[in-house]
């Protein structure tokens, strides 16, 4: 008879188990996902300059001015979606803003700046994700505040427009400078 109880109640508490786990996900946000860089320096890296192959950088760029790293692709619908934004961001506030291409043909984004403007200081390009791996990057677009000593302090996962800039990436930024 215990033995019966016991076999019949394994799917209830399979159930609800998965039900607590589905029930915790209605209430969280998609969009803030947690990296474990928050507060850490950029990692170590060396890449290529999207228009220039012989020029390299590394994580030397990333001080002197707190300043946003923007991941991007031409594939990516929401990151033209968002450039128009960054190029007012830059023309308008003087945010200084790195690029970083990724996982793209270096030709089609070389002719997207071309076409849409450049936004950014600093082109890189990481056509294999590599950076992007280290960062922690899921897909483009995302954009990472870092402050004046290369140290990462916030990550935003999506497109940014004049809403998030203002409401959250702006005042964080300010924080920074």
């Amino acid at each position: 008879m215990n033995r019966r109880i016991l076999i019949l109640s394994i799917p209830l508490l399979i159930f609800l188990g998965a039900s607590v786990f589905l029930y915790k996900g209605l209430f969280s946000d998609p969009t803030k996902l947690e990296s474990v860089l928050i507060d850490q320096p950029i990692p170590e890296f060396t890449l290529q300059d999207l228009h220039n192959p012989d020029k390299q950088h590394d994580k030397s760029i990333f001080t002197g001015q707190p300043m946003l790293l923007n991941v991007w692709a031409t594939w990516c619908p929401t990151c033209y979606a968002e450039h128009e934004y960054l190029n007012q961001l830059k023309a308008s506030e003087g945010v200084h803003i790195i690029g970083m291409n990724y996982k793209d043909e270096r030709e089609k984004a070389l002719r997207w700046l071309s076409n849409l403007g450049n936004p950014y200081a600093i082109d890189l390009y990481d056509p294999r994700g590599m950076l992007g791996l280290d960062l922690g990057v899921y897909g483009a677009p995302e954009t990472f505040l870092i402050d004046s000593n290369g140290v990462i302090r916030y990550r935003h996962v999506g497109d940014v427009n004049d809403q998030v800039w203002k409401q959250t990436l702006k005042p964080i930024f300010e924080q920074m400078e």
